[in-house]
Order: structure tokens, then sequence, then C-alpha cells
């Protein structure tokens, strides 16, 4: 009997940019938009892991994940919402267009870095498929994507402050700038 081989998906390793569309990137979602669970790829275990709870009423507003073979100043991957029609689930690859970054600082014990957060809408989105730029969505949705931040960070001890928001231009030069 033949011997099937397997391939283990290692979303470490998949590239940032689609290689037809470099205005395309690659987001791996870890936590889908809606979960109060959140889950974050544990590269010694080769899989997802559940990284905590959040506290009841408090949930993701969108698809959360990061863009593979990226290193932020932070250290980790660079970190993506995804802006999308339905939730999908843990280790799902969406085909991302940048339209934005929510710049920032995150402290805790007493150590400042920066922890930027790119902003994407799938490329097959439906309802988002006109959105350009963070200028395109509704004041209220980014208010709110910026204090669950805040909220998420608080909740762990740590402080989260918004800098301000930019274009695409400068989420593309952010993603550029941090790729391995």
């Amino acid at each position: 009997m033949a011997k099937l081989k397997t391939r283990v998906f290692d979303p470490t390793q998949l590239k940032p940019f689609a290689s037809k569309d470099p205005v395309v990137t690659y987001a791996v979602v870890e936590t889908p938009m809606g979960s109060r669970n959140k889950f974050k790829f544990d590269e010694e275990l080769g899989t997802y892991a559940l990284a905590g709870v959040l506290t009841q009423g408090m949930m993701f507003p969108h698809a959360f994940g990061f863009i593979a073979g990226t290193k932020a100043a932070d250290g980790d991957p660079e970190d993506v919402l995804v802006v999308m029609d339905l939730p999908v689930f843990t280790g799902c690859v969406v085909p991302s267009r940048l339209i934005g970054v929510i710049e920032a600082e995150q402290t805790e014990d007493k150590k400042t870095v920066r922890n930027d957060r790119l902003i994407a809408v799938a490329a097959n989105s439906r309802d988002y498929s006109e959105v350009n730029s963070l200028k395109d969505l509704n004041d209220n949705m980014l208010d709110e994507i910026e204090k669950f931040f805040i909220n998420y960070n608080e909740e762990k001890g740590k402080k989260f402050k918004v800098l301000g928001r930019k274009g695409p231009k400068q989420a593309l030069k952010l993603l550029k700038k941090s790729i391995k």
C-alpha cells in the first residue's frame, strides 16, 4: 500500500503578498470576528492555541490575525484586523487589501513599544468592495475598533494609546518595512 504524504500548513512560512497582485496581502486569521476566544498561532506546537477568553460582553469586532513573513516593532508578525462580510475560521488565509493603519503604542510593565494595527478588507468582500481607505469607513466603526484595542489591552494590564490613523500608503510602507 502506498504511503500517503501529508503536508502540514505552517502559516509563518506564507509570503506576505499575492504573487499576481502586489496590493493584495495574505492575512492569517487567528481570531474570527465575533469571538470571545483569543487564539494565537504557537510556532513550537505548530498549531493554534487558545491564548485567552475575553470578558462577557466583549468580542473581536472583525477578524484578527497577522501577516506572515513579517516582523513588527514588538517582535511579533504585523497585526492585521480584516473587515469582512462574515466570520471565517481560525487559520483561514484571507487575501486582503490594506486600507490603512491605526498607529499605536502599547505599554506593559513600564516598557512602551510601537504596536500598530494594520486594517484591511477582504479582497473578495461584497459589502466592503468599495472601501479603499480608512476614510471610506464609518467613523463610529473606527472609534469602536480603537476602543476595542484599548479595552482589550486594559483587561490584560496593558495600556494601548492610539497615536493616529493613516491611509493605505502608510500601511503598505509599514508592511514592506516589516518583511523579514
